[in-house]
């Protein structure tokens, strides 16, 4: 067990699983919820509920388990790596390949593609080693990945603040007008389709806002260069199928394409400070040729 790490409460009325998720870097909501019922989180020294709402000057304390042995496998497989120094790597991400083992696919995941590139990486999640932040499967494009536990913490925040800028290059269905703006609707776990997300008003909607510029209009579609301010589940995919102009490609939300066996989504860029030195950097990566052959389709 890591010694307890204290948390000072500055505003009342916060539930304290959202609380910790929000202050402490690494954890998910649903391993928080797990770490309060079993007594490792504490507020005031006393055992609390989830949903416990806390006041201001509370001290949230934070006693961690020491994380179980991982039983990932390391596994040698391509990887394009862009950047490497001593803190971290870009990875640009094929479509088709999942960010970490699940249920379904135990291996042949990026994170076992790094541990066969670099077996001493650590940092975040023990069953995700380096992972910043994710894409999805078949998502392509540039990843962030962590080498050590102290460059983990430091991307962490940086996502946490909003200080890290991710643009994405979505194809979508229909002509998308103004040219310009943003998409602000709460996301929340689909009730009828649990691998899905949907807009949702309840309580468990989380806040989502994402903004969007027009590159080019085709005859039935839009190219956009795309910016999201939050960092939901699906959120560029459910905010666009919510206005009517689902994603290229997007079996899930509703736009399956005879040219694209994937969706159109592609992390183009992606600018933020070097753990290290703290310099601002920015980098880019192109469209991938299946994505430029769907372009070429439809001109």
């Amino acid at each position: 067990m890591e010694a307890g790490r204290n948390l000072t409460v500055s505003c009342s009325g916060q539930r304290l699983d959202v609380f910790v998720t929000e202050n402490y870097s690494g954890l998910s909501r649903s391993r928080v919820r797990k770490l309060i019922d079993a007594g490792c989180i504490t507020v005031n020294a006393q055992p609390a509920k989830p949903g416990y709402r806390l006041e201001e000057g509370d001290i949230v304390t934070l006693s961690i388990p020491k994380p179980a042995p991982s039983d990932l496998v390391a596994q040698k497989m391509p990887l394009n790596i862009i950047y490497e120094d001593e803190d971290l790597m870009i990875v640009d991400k094929p479509a088709g390949l999942s960010v970490h083992p699940g249920a379904g696919h135990p291996d042949g995941t990026l994170v076992n593609a790094i541990l066969g590139y670099c077996p001493d990486i650590s940092g975040g999640d023990v069953a995700r080693p380096g992972i910043v932040h994710r894409l999805d499967k078949d998502t392509s494009g540039l990843i962030i990945v962590a080498k050590n536990p102290a460059s983990h913490q430091h991307l962490a925040d940086q996502f946490k603040n909003r200080e890290v800028s991710k643009t994405y290059i979505a194809l979508v269905k229909g002509r998308l007008s103004p040219e310009e703006g943003f998409i602000e609707a709460p996301i929340g776990r689909d009730r009828s389709h649990r691998k899905r997300m949907a807009i949702s008003t309840q309580k468990s909607g989380r806040s989502a806002l994402t903004g969007y510029r027009v590159i080019r209009y085709y005859d039935k579609h839009t190219l956009l260069e795309v910016k999201p301010e939050t960092g939901r589940t699906h959120q560029i995919r459910v905010h666009l199928a919510a206005i009517g102009h689902p994603i290229v490609g997007d079996n899930t939300y509703g736009a399956g394409s005879p040219f694209l066996s994937r969706q159109f989504l592609h992390a183009a860029r992606l600018v933020f400070r070097l753990p290290s030195s703290g310099m601002q950097v920015e980098f880019n990566s192109p469209l991938p040729p299946d994505l430029e052959r769907t372009l070429d389709e439809i001109d």
